[in-house]
């Protein structure tokens, strides 16, 4: 393919992606196929001669389309949204043909600078506290990670290395092995799981700590069990708090719980990867206070804020902390700069060494959106989650499981979790709308989150239609 037939193909395939997007809602939002139906559409070894591009792009249909879960559909209501904009794809496209692979200044330098003025940028949206701010000469500063789960295991793996430097400083006889043996981990029991996972890839101990009534970690819980550790000869050194936990978007406590973090010097980080991005409305700024107390936050433009995958941006107090636990210096890697204290590479703050031009999706959309474009897709959601929230409470064969306070509404047909689980079945088995469950308090629970950026009213109402007409055919059945 030349210059001149990838201009054509170019501009072929943003209709294509444009037609896709424009008439989505018309294709089942489910795939209707079973585990290895694609080994069969293809051959079983690449090309030895090159095929056409007219060849190629049938197949997408063919052989791709089938199995498409369509996550930009407006019928979809899984997870949480996979966010997407017409000038992210276009961020992204630029960022492919560039190619560069930023993983120091020297590198590219612009890779490097945009990103830390974008996070800049979104730090200030959020109001963050000037100390996450790198400005030009702060001490802290954003980076972007691919996702939350790798700003939670690069922020506990950088804790458990400041601790144990810590604790070797003031006891000279504690080999690493000696501390890393005691080193015990915090976070709520509703926390997502990748948390506990980073636990795993770090090698410590991670304890749950039981939640109220709200599903919210509270002070006093966290206090006993880190009593009950130090009396245990442990030593408490990290905690992930969560704001907008996966199953019902709840918000621990980090007013109450940082400042026992800082006095029992324990790293607190913040994992806000779904609401985070609703904190740039004022409205919601009130659920982020207390993250002055943080160590290190994170939330996912990628989910709520017209970026699309992968971008999740994460803020660290003192980079020296983040820095000091992955800098290596090969000689193939230094530049004469990198001792500016102007820039910074970013191979230091994350587990790869190569690193996208992922900043240019921020900046444009940024730009092309607005600090106000943005604030307005987020009330959107919410106010169409209300919408449904309002469905269900009108319909008194079913019951609201936990406070609607962004784009996710958890819900239940009133009996037990098998008639739970039937109806979520065929909803399912329909592929007209996608949900997920949860489970709160021991009880199957259905979780409907907004997640299409193209997502209306009339998409709402359609949903709570087919699943009010699936609910009065499933109770129909004799077994119920």
């Amino acid at each position: 393919m030349d210059a001149a037939e990838f201009r054509r193909r170019g501009k072929e395939m943003v209709d294509y992606v444009a037609d896709y997007l424009e008439n989505i809602e018309k294709r089942p939002v489910y795939p209707d196929v079973e585990p290895g139906y694609l080994h069969s559409l293809i051959p079983t070894e690449a090309p030895l001669e090159p095929e056409s591009y007219e060849d190629v792009i049938k197949d997408v249909e063919r052989v791709i389309m089938p199995g498409i879960t369509h996550w930009h559909s407006p019928y979809f209501f899984a997870y949480f949204p996979a966010a997407s904009s017409y000038p992210a794809m276009l961020a992204d496209m630029l960022c492919g043909a560039l190619g560069c692979i930023g993983f120091s200044w020297a590198a590219s330098p612009a890779c490097t600078e945009l990103e830390t003025v974008m996070l800049d940028w979104l730090g200030k949206m959020l109001q963050l506290p000037e100390c996450f701010i790198a400005g030009t000469h702060g001490s802290g500063g954003g980076v972007i990670q691919g996702t939350a789960s790798e700003a939670t295991l690069v922020s506990l793996l950088a804790a458990r290395c400041k601790v144990i430097r810590r604790v070797q400083a003031t006891n000279s006889s504690y080999s690493e092995s000696d501390v890393f043996g005691k080193l015990v981990a915090y976070t709520s029991e509703q926390a997502h799981s990748s948390v506990e996972r980073a636990a795993l890839i770090g090698g410590v101990m991670m304890k749950q700590v039981p939640t109220d009534d709200s599903y919210a970690v509270r002070v006093d819980m966290l206090k006993k069990m880190i009593e009950k550790d130090k009396a245990a000869g442990l030593i408490p050194f990290y905690f992930c708090a969560t704001l907008g936990t996966t199953p019902s978007c709840a918000f621990d406590h980090v007013v109450e719980l940082g400042p026992l973090c800082n006095e029992e010097n324990i790293w607190m980080h913040i994992d806000a990867a779904y609401a985070g991005s609703a904190f740039i409305c004022p409205e919601f700024r009130p659920l982020l206070n207390g993250v002055e107390f943080a160590d290190s936050f994170n939330f996912n433009p990628h989910k709520w804020l017209l970026v699309n995958f992968d971008c999740s941006a994460m803020w660290v107090k003192k980079r020296t902390d983040i820095i000091g636990a992955f800098k290596m210096e090969p000689l193939y890697l230094k530049h004469e700069n990198q001792e500016s204290g102007l820039i910074t590479d970013y191979r230091h703050w994350q587990i790869p060494l190569g690193r996208r031009f992922r900043s240019l999706k921020l900046w444009f959309v940024f730009r092309l959106y607005g600090l106000q474009g943005m604030q307005a897709h987020i009330r959107k959601h919410v106010a169409l989650a209300k919408e449904f929230e309002s469905l269900v409470r009108a319909d008194k064969r079913f019951e609201i499981c936990a406070e609607v306070i962004m784009g996710l509404v958890c819900f239940r047909l009133k009996g037990s979790n098998e008639l739970n689980q039937n109806l979520l079945k065929q909803i399912t088995d329909s592929r007209e709308i996608h949900l997920v469950p949860c489970q709160l308090s021991g009880r199957f629970v259905l979780r409907f989150a907004v997640c299409a950026r193209t997502t209306e009213s009339s998409h709402i109402q359609q949903a709570w239609r087919h699943i009010t007409q699936l609910t009065f055919e499933l109770l129909q059945e004799p077994s119920h």
